[in-house]
């Protein structure tokens, strides 16, 4: 890409600093992008505009964000139920999220908790936008969310009832909480949005799938705003499968670390508020990030384990680079799927080999603070992404000790570190061979989009 396509809009986007003592604030609002060229095949630019945390390491963006750049670890010992048993006992649970600081009396009654986190989280990124809830009503906003499981909780309560009790003891209440289909349906309902609703159920890589369908829909004109993410639990029939997986580390995630032992689990909401660039600049908003392209692909190979050659996860992030109408080498930073798993790790490390060759782009894998928040984890890395654009900061991989050959990437190792933050790739997988990959960007840094 030119320097031309890298210019930044006249005027210059919308910016941010940190300000004072870790603060994050924006140091102007866009008024008006670059005018582009009118052809039939340029596609409209797609701006977050909003994002909303629930997570382990801190709820909302400045306390997210603050936590990023010092490398705080949200892992510590499981609370939410007895995981003495298992054989470990660690994970990335949010236990700073009290749904009543969020919700209503009635929302709380009809909802799970995974839910809540996804509504907390939308109202966050709505506040974030500077849009009200019900400003949304009409069917030009849209709602699309990820997950693994949804409301996994309410699934192991009706399960717990029957096994005791038999099916007259199933409690009726807990029915109309259970289906991965209802987050969406929730957070609809709370901001007053009545365009299209969709639930995303793809894994791990969840997150990255609800953020492309999302700006797909408002490239082909089917919205003009979308609030979009993932939202996951941690839950204990979950959890044990994990373990007997034999994929988690006892107490610390190391991605790329020769000695990493596995992933460890983790939770939370991560939403973002989407925008068509025409909608962004009638109301005058603050713009966080432009969404780049997206690649999807499948491994069709094995149902815990990545291809060894990589092959699907390259071809994903080739696609994602080239529909965003740039090159490899204008990549700043990736953001690691990460897991800390021997083989996730060794075929990332392909996969940035392949496309970028010997350049050393940083990479960093947000898991080591987190945990593997699983449906939820690449949204939440998507808001990581839009913090690095913002301030230029790369999150640390904490717990880096040991480099490993096999996996010889530039590792940003246990301290945040400034640099150039033009262009992020978001990179994710998940079981069963999904792979998708999001590119982000500074507000007019990538060139107009045609129509494929």
């Amino acid at each position: 890409m030119g320097s031309s396509a890298r210019g930044l809009p006249r005027g210059g986007p919308c910016v941010g600093a940190f300000r004072g003592e870790g603060r994050f604030a924006p140091t102007r609002r866009c008024s008006l992008v670059q005018p582009r060229a009118t052809t039939a095949t340029v596609l409209p630019r797609v701006f977050v505009t909003g994002v909303g945390v629930v997570s382990s390491i801190g709820l909302g963006r400045e306390a997210f964000y603050r936590s990023l750049e010092s490398g705080r670890s949200g892992i510590s010992p499981v609370a939410s139920f007895d995981a003495s048993q298992l054989g470990r006992d660690f994970a990335g649970e949010v236990k700073e999220f009290d749904a009543r600081d969020h919700l209503t009396n009635a929302e709380r009654r009809r909802m799970g908790r995974c839910s809540s986190m996804a509504v907390a989280a939308a109202r966050m990124a709505l506040r974030d936008a500077g849009l009200q809830e019900r400003q949304l009503a009409g069917r030009r906003t849209a709602v699309v969310l990820g997950t693994t499981m949804g409301e996994a909780t309410i699934l192991g309560e009706l399960e717990h009832d029957w096994i005791v009790g038999g099916v007259g003891a199933v409690r009726r209440s807990l029915i109309p909480k259970y289906g991965s289909t209802l987050l969406p349906i929730h957070v609809a309902r709370a901001v007053g949005a009545e365009g299209m609703v969709l639930t995303l159920p793809a894994a791990c890589a969840a997150g990255n799938y609800a953020i492309g369908f999302a700006s797909d829909l408002i490239r082909g004109g089917r919205a003009d705003v979308v609030v979009t993410g993932a939202a996951e639990l941690i839950q204990e029939l979950q959890f044990s499968g994990f373990v007997r997986l034999a994929a988690m580390a006892p107490q610390k995630c190391q991605p790329f670390d020769l000695n990493r032992q596995g992933l460890i689990l983790g939770e939370g909401a991560g939403l973002l508020v989407l925008e068509s660039e025409a909608h962004a600049v009638r109301r005058g908003a603050q713009v966080r990030a432009e969404v780049g392209g997206y690649g999807l692909s499948c491994d069709a190979y094995h149902i815990t384990r990545p291809h060894p050659d990589a092959a699907g996860s390259i071809a994903a992030m080739r696609a994602a680079i080239e529909r965003s109408a740039i090159s490899p080498a204008d990549v700043d930073f990736i953001n690691a799927h990460g897991t800390g798993t021997k083989h996730n790790d060794a075929a990332e490390t392909k996969v940035v080999h392949e496309l970028f060759g010997d350049r050393r782009v940083p990479i960093s894998s947000m898991k080591s603070m987190l945990g593997h928040c699983m449906g939820a984890a690449s949204a939440l890395e998507a808001i990581g992404c839009v913090f690095t654009l913002e301030t230029g900061t790369y999150p640390p991989t904490i717990g880096y000790e040991t480099p490993d050959p096999e996996c010889d990437v530039h590792v940003v190792a246990n301290a945040a570190q400034r640099g150039k933050a033009d262009v992020v790739v978001n990179n994710s997988l998940a079981f069963g061979g999904y792979n998708a990959v999001a590119v982000f960007a500074r507000p007019g840094v990538l060139p107009p989009a045609g129509a494929p």
